[in-house]
């Protein structure tokens, strides 16, 4: 299981990018291999985020489109991931605190790779992630 984070379905309905033709081979292979994709609900919420911030609310529906078409499940932030992503920041240091909740959601439902391009998460010794 692999968990998406929000920089991925931003790549594939983004401009071009060098990371854009990256992300759609790694995702043609995952879902070539049926690996069972997964995402959590503040990845959606930091889509919104993001597109708004920028003043490209026509980003948000293709984006949500783009991940929920590839991800098998999106999990809820329960308070036990909240708490866990404290533990994350207050250990690790290099890391934001949206990478911190989606750490815990993934090591609370015992996952360990992600695919993302957000190189935060490599301060993260429980996490690999494809790029």
């Amino acid at each position: 299981m692999i968990f998406i984070d929000s920089n991925i379905p931003m790549y594939l309905v983004g401009a071009a990018h060098p990371n854009k033709d990256r992300t759609i081979s790694i995702l043609e292979r995952l879902v070539r291999d049926e690996t069972r994709l997964v995402t959590d609900a503040e990845t959606l919420q930091e889509i919104l985020h993001r597109y708004t911030a920028i003043g490209r609310t026509d980003a948000i529906q293709p984006a949500y489109d783009s991940l929920l078409e590839i991800v098998d499940e999106v999990f809820a932030v329960e308070v036990s991931d909240m708490i866990r992503a404290k533990e994350i920041l207050l250990s690790f240091g290099g890391i934001s605190a949206r990478d911190a909740v989606h750490a815990a959601v993934m090591k609370n439902r015992g996952l360990d790779t992600l695919f993302s391009f957000d190189g935060g998460y490599d301060a993260l010794p429980f996490l690999t992630r494809l790029r």
